[in-house]
């Protein structure tokens, strides 16, 4: 792995693809939020500038073929942090996150772990998805990336990382984080902070359709569908 000789107990890892309208207030936030960690951009192709406007807001910028499971397994390859940390391009730390990791973290038997989540704008029917959303992370541990997955670097590659070139990655690595802590005497934690993502995927009317997808695409998952193919029914939302 091409790993930076200076090493850093923190690296977060932001895939992004034609992201330039929140890249760099995301980034800033991230500074805020996690002082000291190094950061790196992992673009996919972005056609708007938006490698660019990371590295004016002083992120390591690598490019790397388009899907987050290529870009944050490229993140994490050339990342240095003993603890890796997957930040989407349009989602915002709160302050104090870094110092909740490494809390957390200093009991071995600490994986890694998620946040809370709340969605932008605020609103009734977002704060409901939010509540739910939390409801069933904090009781069953089924959450997502955007809610801020970290892990240990030493769990991460034990687990070779993310699935790449398939959708729902980040549910298909949870469910193996949580399965393997089962079994290795592990555990994951939810932090009490909360992450702030936008909900521009179901925005408007789109707001029902995007559900329904979902909840189809998590039982053609559970059914046994192939990843890729999910993949070619799921819209690409920006």
């Amino acid at each position: 792995m091409n790993r930076s000789v200076q090493k850093t107990f923190l690296s977060i890892i932001v895939p992004a693809l034609n992201e330039s309208v929140g890249i760099t207030g995301t980034l800033a936030a991230a500074r805020l939020a996690c002082p000291g960690a190094e950061i790196l951009v992992v673009d996919g192709g972005s056609g708007d500038g938006t490698p660019k406007l990371a590295q004016q807001s002083g992120a390591v910028v690598l490019v790397a073929p388009r899907g987050r499971g290529h870009q944050q397994n490229a993140g994490a390859a050339a990342a240095s942090g003993e603890v890796l940390l997957f930040l989407h391009a349009d989602t915002l730390l709160p302050l104090g996150a870094g110092a909740a990791i490494i809390a957390a973290l200093k009991v071995p038997e600490v994986a890694g772990g998620n946040f809370r989540l709340a969605f932008s704008p605020p609103g009734a029917l977002n704060g409901i998805f939010a509540a739910v959303y939390n409801a069933r992370s904090q009781r069953a541990r089924h959450y997502y990336g955007d809610s801020c997955l970290f892990v240990r670097r030493s769990v991460f590659e034990a687990m070779g990382g993310f699935r790449e070139g398939m959708l729902m990655e980040d549910w298909e690595f949870v469910q193996r984080l949580e399965a393997r802590g089962r079994d290795a005497g592990q555990r994951t934690e939810m932090l009490p902070l909360t992450v702030t993502t936008s909900a521009r995927r179901f925005e408007g009317r789109r707001r029902w359709r995007y559900v329904r997808l979902w909840a189809i695409l998590h039982l053609l998952h559970a059914r046994g569908v192939p990843g890729d193919q999910l993949a070619r029914m799921y819209p690409d939302i920006r």
